[in-house]
């Protein structure tokens, strides 16, 4: 059988010379006589695999020697308890909430202190993110907290928030390595990988090394503070090691290509094919104000529940799969990461232009 375009919003899409080069070494890793998934994580040969994939993260994204990265287990919703256990010294952090996943960790740090939303686009369903020029940021607060692209909803920040002398907390988790960040900006940057960058069960951490502290929560577990993963280089236990492995590769797939400025460029382009197709169609419509728009998840709708069924049953029939919008939003949605090709989006296209001159 062929390979289906995967659109899926996640566990998503793998670059197909990552997975060939993992099959390749699925029984017998260079020699080793046997896989990265019988290693021990102790062995001087997982040793390279992981400290290879940490400086190739580094190089794509410069990330200044003063800054601390983590191959941790749980996914980003884990973080949503790891943040405020960790940072939350004067027990006060600000949350600017433009979708679920931004929602759900600000009532995660409310268990642990006072989590304040400063800023929300509820009011019109997380359709674009608000102005957060000036900001009411709370005197005694910790940090402030973004979700920088919000998966369900299809919209991502283009300029971050004046956060006024507060440091920054990111969720990129759909939006890491898809173009340059200047990672200065940020006191943490958290991503689960299993959209851009691997298989599920990674969450990288990205962390000021000034953040790192004994200084946690009275009953926070051992396993959930940052200072344990890095003293001992995020080996404090078994780690998700085949997970981190294949993360590996995919660095090593985005430097082939040119690294994070053209990713970025192709990442625009395949943005820009659906985008126009949805701003002059008669039948589908984006749902997310047009400089609020992300080029990752990209959500649309015809309207009409039933011709939005047909649509989702057709495209699954013709080798597009996973083009069903998220339970809570409804309607459709293309996630087109990093490693989903430029024709995987025109072959869209193209059938979105049938199904529409069949369906008007």
């Amino acid at each position: 059988m062929e390979r289906i375009y995967n659109f899926s919003a996640g566990p998503a899409v793998l670059p197909e010379e990552v997975l060939r080069e993992a099959a390749d070494e699925m029984l017998n890793y260079r020699s080793t006589g046997m896989s990265v998934m019988e290693m021990s994580h102790r062995s001087k040969a997982y040793e390279v695999i992981i400290n290879e994939a940490e400086e190739d993260l580094r190089e794509l994204l410069n990330i200044p020697k003063n800054y601390r990265v983590l191959f941790l287990q749980g996914g980003a919703s884990q973080q949503f308890a790891m943040i405020p256990m960790n940072l939350m010294k004067n027990k006060v952090a600000d949350y600017i909430i433009t979708g679920q996943w931004a929602k759900k960790a600000y009532q995660e740090a409310d268990i642990y202190g006072k989590g304040n939303a400063i800023a929300s686009s509820a009011d019109k369903t997380f359709s674009y993110i608000p102005d957060c020029s000036d900001l009411p940021i709370s005197e005694d607060a910790d940090y402030v907290y973004i979700c920088e692209n919000n998966t369900i909803y299809g919209t991502k920040f283009k300029t971050l928030p004046n956060t006024k002398g507060k440091y920054l907390v990111s969720d990129m988790s759909s939006c890491i390595l898809s173009e340059p960040v200047d990672v200065s900006k940020y006191g943490v940057i958290f991503a689960g990988v299993q959209k851009n960058i691997g298989p599920a069960g990674v969450v990288i951490v990205i962390i000021r090394e000034d953040l790192i502290t004994e200084d946690t929560l009275a009953g926070t577990p051992t396993m959930l503070k940052y200072k344990i993963h890095n003293d001992s280089k995020s080996l404090y236990n078994t780690p998700p090691a085949y997970g981190i492995y294949v993360c590996g590769k995919v660095f090593k797939w985005i430097k082939n290509i040119g690294g994070l400025e053209a990713m970025k460029e192709r990442n625009e382009k395949k943005a820009g094919i659906l985008y126009n197709f949805l701003d002059q169609s008669k039948l589908f419509k984006g749902t997310v104000e047009k400089d609020s728009r992300s080029l990752m998840n990209v959500p649309f709708i015809t309207g009409n529940d039933e011709i939005d069924a047909k649509f989702i049953k057709e495209a699954k029939e013709n080798g597009f799969e996973n083009l069903k919008g998220h339970r809570s939003v409804g309607g459709m949605r293309a996630s087109i990461y990093n490693a989903m090709p430029v024709e995987g989006v025109e072959k869209l296209v193209e059938f979105m232009k049938k199904f529409e001159e069949a369906n008007r």
